[in-house]
């Protein structure tokens, strides 16, 4: 199985491609027509990425039905707001070159990133349809299984940002990983993407060289046992060493970010 079901029905893949910090137009653009050629289909992007025309344009020239592709993109905190959000959505729809397609309807599902369990509680208590989406950090090292278990609570799926780690503690050649991995054939990567699949968590890592996208994307047709899928549940310590979301410093820091004038 290549997709899961969120809680509106709409089919979801389970490995997608994430594009953050590809900011070069012609290499972002180059890197997303690669991903589809080599299967891709979900394509996750950001108007803080600075990257969605880039995307677009790859999507628009792939010859890939649009029914065919899941893509995602993020409001910026400095368009929070009613009126703000409709603008700053028909501008990434507009990059994104999918007017004519929201005009039919074609947005799938609404979701949120790095929404911590009691903000992720208030809001799905607090509106009329809840996020089906919540993008965080998940990988061997953070796994965070209390904000995982408050999710599936509420119905929204979990999915990944960072699910190797963005190379933090030497991932690629974690020694549990590879002894793992030897008895799949697999790289260290390969296994920590496939630990998450198989806790139903999606994915988006991110690589500019075609032969990564492809060696991320064979991960479909393997499974670990439940042995190794616990050696790897007792690599969690606890906290991300990539960024603090609850913290006053990076409120701050995100909020002193505009993305336009």
């Amino acid at each position: 199985m290549n997709d899961l079901l969120l809680r509106n029905g709409v089919h979801m893949p389970l490995l997608g491609y994430g594009v953050f910090r590809i900011s070069d137009a012609v290499q972002c653009e180059r890197c997303v027509a690669e991903a589809l050629q080599t299967g891709y289909r979900l394509i996750d992007t950001a108007a803080s990425y600075f990257n969605e025309e880039a995307v677009g344009n790859a999507v628009r020239t792939s010859g890939i039905p649009r029914e065919e592709l899941f893509l995602t993109t993020k409001l910026w905190i400095q368009d929070s707001g009613y009126e703000n959000t409709l603008r700053a959505f028909d501008d990434s729809l507009k990059k994104l070159a999918l007017e004519k397609l929201y005009r039919e309807g074609c947005i799938r599902a609404i979701g949120v990133s790095n929404f911590e369990p009691d903000r992720l509680a208030d809001l799905c208590l607090n509106h009329e349809i809840a996020p089906m989406v919540n993008q965080v950090e998940i990988h061997p090292f953070h796994q965070q299984p209390a904000a995982v278990k408050v999710m599936k609570t509420f119905g929204v799926q979990p999915q990944t940002w960072g699910p190797l780690a963005e190379g933090q503690r030497n991932i690629f050649n974690e020694k549990r990983l590879k002894q793992i991995g030897a008895k799949y054939g697999k790289t260290a990567a390969q296994v920590a993407l496939r630990w998450l699949l198989q806790r139903g968590i999606p994915a988006i890592p991110k690589t500019i060289h075609r032969e990564r996208m492809k060696e991320n994307r064979d991960i479909l047709h393997f499974e670990l046992n439940q042995r190794d899928m616990d050696k790897i549940s007792g690599m969690d310590i606890g906290h991300s060493e990539i960024v603090d979301v609850r913290s006053v410093s990076t409120a701050k820091w995100l909020n002193g970010w505009k993305i336009h004038a």
